[in-house]
């Protein structure tokens, strides 16, 4: 009994020395200051714990710089569930403007059909571009005949109905063999944009080539085939040089390869593009999409350069837009 007595006072001495403590350093007893510091006030908001959903989907292009964003925010905000998918930037919107998703990733602008079934569906939205990309020519690591290609001879081979079936129909020092083709599928703003620049009509091309969204994909079909050839944004040849060979692209003034600084500077052409992300305005009112597109136009953009693409050199228009 004495022991049980002699601990309880303990305790409250502790108690009421701590109160004093509090008291003589001027802060209210389990009342955290924040109206210190500016460093005290930016901890206090960030404790503020985020929860929810956000529903992402869209351009595989864009998936890599979405993806990283999502994973280093829930490092700090493990109560937001952010699905990404990769439904290509046709199926992302789709979804995006009725309602259905809360951002689309894309690879182009939206149309003027989706921005009038958005209206329809009563969609508002902000449009963010976060990156620029250039769409990269790419054939087996193995093949030793090709190193760059002009625009002319890149419409020859995907244009609708092409003649050029095997490498030597393109030029007769190139192998008898069949040329392997793999390309975005349908719903991509890469196919949109390719075959706008090359066969100068948007989704104007030959049937007979091996489409995915998916990009992984089409990586896996140009390694392991000697003789093919394919088409994605340059992350996913970032990813995959030491197994893929990117041509060079030459627009009529001279052979370019896509990399950093020729995406950038724009000498890259005609297959440097921006990025986008739309965000569903209803949806920007919410905390935690609000904080996360914050994040994603701020913090994450230090990502982009890492898994492959451009960023730009001032964000401060895109966050804007959040206000």
């Amino acid at each position: 009994m004495i022991k049980k007595n002699l601990l309880k006072t303990v305790i409250a001495s502790t108690v009421v020395l701590s109160m004093l403590i509090a008291a003589g350093c001027g802060t209210k007893t389990g009342t955290p200051s924040t109206t210190g510091t500016p460093t005290a006030q930016k901890a206090a908001e960030s404790a503020k714990k985020l929860s929810g959903e956000i529903k992402i989907d869209g351009s595989s292009t864009v998936f890599p710089i979405t993806q990283a964003v999502v994973e280093t925010f829930n490092q700090t905000n493990k109560d937001v569930k952010i699905p990404v998918g990769v439904a290509g930037t046709g199926g992302g919107m789709k979804k995006f403007v009725s309602g259905e998703i809360d951002i689309a990733d894309a690879s182009r602008k939206i149309s003027d059909s989706e921005k009038e079934t958005a209206k329809k569906n009563g969609i508002e939205y902000v449009e963010f571009q976060i990156a620029y990309d250039g769409i990269s020519v790419v054939v087996n690591k193995s093949n030793t005949w090709i190193d760059k290609i002009t625009t002319a001879d890149l419409k020859k081979i995907w244009e609708p109905n092409s003649s050029i079936k095997k490498w030597s129909d393109l030029n007769s020092s190139y192998p008898n063999a069949e040329i392997k083709l793999y390309g975005p599928g349908m719903d991509s703003g890469t196919m949109e944009y390719f075959t706008e620049e090359i066969n100068k009509k948007k989704m104007d091309i030959r049937k007979d080539y091996t489409p995915s969204e998916d990009d992984n994909v089409l990586v896996q079909g140009i390694t392991g085939d000697k003789n093919a050839m394919g088409f994605f944004g340059y992350a996913y040849y970032f990813e995959n040089k030491d197994k893929l060979k990117v041509l060079s692209i030459d627009a009529g003034t001279g052979a370019v390869t896509p990399d950093f600084k020729t995406i950038k500077d724009g000498t890259y052409k005609p297959l440097g593009r921006p990025l986008f992300i739309y965000v569903n305005s209803k949806s920007l009112e919410k905390d935690h999409v609000k904080e996360f597109v914050k994040y994603y136009i701020s913090d994450g953009t230090k990502l982009i350069q890492d898994v492959g693409y451009v960023p730009m050199d001032d964000y401060s228009k895109e966050l804007a837009k959040i206000k």
